[in-house]
């Protein structure tokens, strides 16, 4: 039986163990995306299963977390995504795996990012008579 007062403490230390590898690979998948960002490679579907390969077979992440942590971050095999080069869209749903939530937000960051970059630039400038 469970003692009630250390149960409690596990479950906290299990949610912490699962939040440091859900940033872990947050990170990683993070610094995946990017090298396609900056190439500006859209993000297609066949990307984001590479993109899902790479991170879950990162020899650092697996070496960081045992195989049951690991296995909280693969997508369950009875949930199929295409396999295209069609541009990857996700509605409005919110319930994604957690490579390609990752994955999605870092490509949602990079286009706020440039828009707000683009904006910037095309922004009037202000000239003073005696400089900046």
């Amino acid at each position: 039986m469970n003692d009630l007062k250390t149960a409690p403490t596990d479950r906290a230390l299990a949610a912490l163990r699962y939040q440091t590898a859900a940033r872990d690979l947050e990170h990683i998948v993070r610094s995946i995306a990017a090298r396609y960002i900056v190439q500006q490679v859209p993000l297609t579907w066949r990307l984001l299963h590479a993109i899902e390969a790479e991170a879950l077979a990162d020899l650092g992440f697996a070496s960081r977390h045992d195989a049951l942590m690991l296995g909280l971050f693969q997508r369950p095999s009875d949930l199929p995504y295409p396999e295209t080069d069609e541009t990857v869209d996700f509605g409005v749903s919110t319930a994604l795996p957690a490579v390609f939530a990752f994955a999605v937000s870092a490509y949602e960051d990079a286009a706020r990012g440039a828009a707000q970059q683009a904006s910037q630039e095309t922004a009037p400038r202000r000239v003073q008579a005696w400089g900046d």
